[in-house]
């Protein structure tokens, strides 16, 4: 069994400390427990390790956020990946710092990863985790914010958040979905 886990960001040295690039940074932690390097590869960076006896390949899109879909599109089809064995790491608004939420399908709820990623998998169908990084922002500036960096209190809870999400990631790939979501979500 092969498993295609993307973490979602922004290539570029001015996006890495940023909340959209959260999915880039948990798909790192996740390299990190596999030991597995990042090489640059067709559109992106990939990692490939194994977990448990199961084949793990991250990628790290560099098609920037609104294209991520084609990214994901062609690494699934290269590899021979089901959609049922992807899992795409992003920021969410919509919940508070840190919360984990994963889901086996659902909406992409106005985020542009997302929409992008159910464009050309033509599905809403697709395993996702996401990271909340609250909607702390005054009206008009959702961009400014999202594409901002970390707080000092946020930062001095990040490595911790970090690590479980990596957790949860890996968990999906031995345990499954459903265990996954049972045994991480809201935590």
């Amino acid at each position: 069994m092969k498993y295609l886990i993307i973490g979602l960001g922004n290539k570029g040295d001015e996006y890495t400390e940023t909340r959209h690039n959260i999915g880039f940074k948990v798909a790192e932690k996740i390299a990190e427990k596999i030991e597995a390097k990042f090489n640059s590869a067709n559109f992106g960076w990939t990692a490939e390790g194994k977990y448990k006896g199961r084949k793990v390949l991250l990628l790290k899109p560099d098609t920037y956020m609104n294209l991520s879909g084609k990214a994901i599109k062609f690494w699934m089809a290269k590899e021979n990946i089901p959609i049922e064995n992807i899992l795409v790491i992003t920021d969410d608004l919509a919940l508070p710092f840190g919360t984990l939420r994963m889901k086996a399908k659902g909406s992409d709820a106005g985020h542009n990863g997302l929409k992008s990623v159910q464009n050309e998998l033509q599905s809403q169908a697709y395993p996702r985790l996401r990271f909340g990084i609250s909607a702390d922002f005054s009206a008009g500036k959702q961009v400014d914010y999202v594409l901002g960096e970390w707080n000092e209190e946020e930062k001095e809870k990040l490595n911790e958040r970090i690590n479980q999400f990596a957790d949860a990631a890996l968990s999906f790939v031995f345990a499954g979905i459903q265990n996954t979501m049972s045994a991480f979500n809201g935590k």
